[in-house]
C-alpha cells in the first residue's frame, strides 16, 4: 500500500505540473464514492457478481484542447458469490470478498466542459487474497473436489483497460464505468497442484458519485 501512495503523490506532482499549462476551470479535485460489481468470468465453478462500494480521490486536468487528463486512486471491497454445497450435501452460495486498491490514468474528451465527457485509459489493481466467512470455508465448491478455503490465495495483480461516461454539474457529478481484468485472475492456484486449470477473468461495473472542490 505504501507503494500505491508514492505513486498517487508522484501522480499529484505530475498533474499540477500538466494543470499550470492553458488553465482552465476543470482544474479540480475530486472525491468519489460509489458501488461496483463484480463479474468473474470463469468455466471452472459457477459464480454470480454481488454489490461492492468504492471511495477514493481524483484529479482532473486541462490536457490539450477539448481533452482532460484524470489521475486517480481508489479503495474497494468487491464481492461475487460463488455455488457450494455443505456438509450436509445442501446448495449454498458463498460470498467471496476482495479488498483492493487501484491506480488509474485516463484520457477524457469533454464534450460540454463541466457538463459531459467519456473516459478510457489503463487502471492498475493489487487486491487480497479471497475472503469469506470462516463457518463456510470447508464447503464443497460445486462442480469439483475442493473446498471455499483452497480457492482463495488468488493473483494479487491484475491490470484493467477501462471506459466510462461522466455527466454533471461543475460540482457534482456522476461517473459510470466498466473495466474488464487482462490477467488471469485465478492463475495463482494454478501454481498450487490441485489438479484443475484454473482461468478467471473479472469485469467489474462502477457507478461513483464524484463531488469537485
Amino acid at each position: 500500500m505504501k507503494k500505491l501512495y508514492s505513486t498517487f503523490v508522484l501522480l499529484l506532482i505530475s498533474c499540477t505540473v500538466i494543470a499550470q499549462y492553458g488553465y482552465r476551470d476543470s482544474n479540480r479535485i475530486g472525491i468519489n464514492i460509489g458501488v461496483n460489481q463484480l463479474s468473474l468470468n470463469t468455466k471452472n465453478f459457477q459464480t454470480k457478481p454481488e454489490l461492492g462500494w468504492d471511495a477514493g480521490l481524483s484529479i482532473r486536468g486541462n490536457f490539450y484542447d477539448n481533452w482532460d487528463m484524470v489521475y486517480g486512486i481508489q479503495f474497494s471491497e468487491n464481492n461475487f458469490t460463488v455455488a457450494t454445497k455443505s456438509g450436509f450435501s445442501a446448495n449454498e452460495e458463498v460470498n467471496m470478498k476482495l479488498a483492493s486498491a487501484q491506480i488509474s490514468l485516463q484520457l477524457s474528451y469533454v464534450f460540454v466542459e463541466n457538463v459531459l465527457s467519456i473516459e478510457f485509459g489503463p487502471i492498475i489493481q493489487v487486491g487480497s487474497k479471497l475472503k469469506s466467512d470462516y463457518d463456510k470455508e470447508s464447503n464443497t465448491v460445486t462442480g469439483t473436489t475442493l473446498v471455499v478455503k483452497d480457492i482463495q490465495d488468488i493473483s494479487k495483480f491484475n491490470f484493467y483497460p477501462a471506459a466510462g461516461l461522466t455527466a454533471g454539474v461543475k460540482h457534482f457529478r456522476f461517473n459510470i464505468s466498466y473495466q474488464y481484468g487482462i490477467n488471469n485472475m485465478l492463475g495463482n492456484l494454478n501454481s498450487k497442484n490441485l489438479g484443475y486449470d484454473f482461468k478467471g477473468n473479472p469485469g467489474i461495473l462502477n457507478g461513483n458519485i464524484i463531488l469537485y472542490l
